[in-house]
């Protein structure tokens, strides 16, 4: 027989409001038609950083991110806090060299997407004039953490 317990707010043993809550990686939810589940934790970003190649080479906002290492003009390494199970996990980047919402850009010729289970790159580029250092970029990685 299955159980249903309806609250309005869960607190862990201490009443601080939730802070200390855990979610197994078994957890569902269903979905809005309620014809299937999903797993919640796979559906999960484990790593995202919003960052700056431009001078400082800072993080504005991330989670999971330790550090990033500058390789070269537009080619920056984001290095992971806790670590991926593997290599195989899915990322994406995206760069806005300047601020300006039409003057975007992803990769480049022959750009790859390296990837450990404790970092990824991201590379900026512009057609003219090629490889770039810009102020606004996006990572972010799906996967299992280790």
């Amino acid at each position: 027989m299955t159980s249903q317990l309806n609250v309005d707010t869960i607190v862990d043993k201490a009443g601080s409001g939730g802070t200390n809550v855990k979610v197994a990686n078994t957890s569902t939810y269903v979905s809005d038609g309620g014809a299937t589940t999903q797993n919640t934790v796979q559906g999960l970003a484990k790593v995202w950083v919003h960052h700056n190649q431009v001078s400082s080479h800072s993080i504005y906002d991330s989670l999971n991110v330790g550090s990033l290492t500058d390789v070269s003009t537009g080619h920056s390494t984001i290095n992971y806090t806790n670590n991926m199970a593997n290599d195989d996990h899915a990322v994406t980047h995206h760069t806005n060299m300047h601020g300006d919402a039409n003057n975007f850009n992803i990769g480049g010729p022959g750009a790859v997407i390296n990837r450990s289970t404790s970092s990824m790159d991201h590379r900026s580029y512009y057609n003219a004039p090629g490889y770039i250092d810009a102020i606004l970029n996006d990572n972010i990685a799906f996967g299992d953490l280790a």
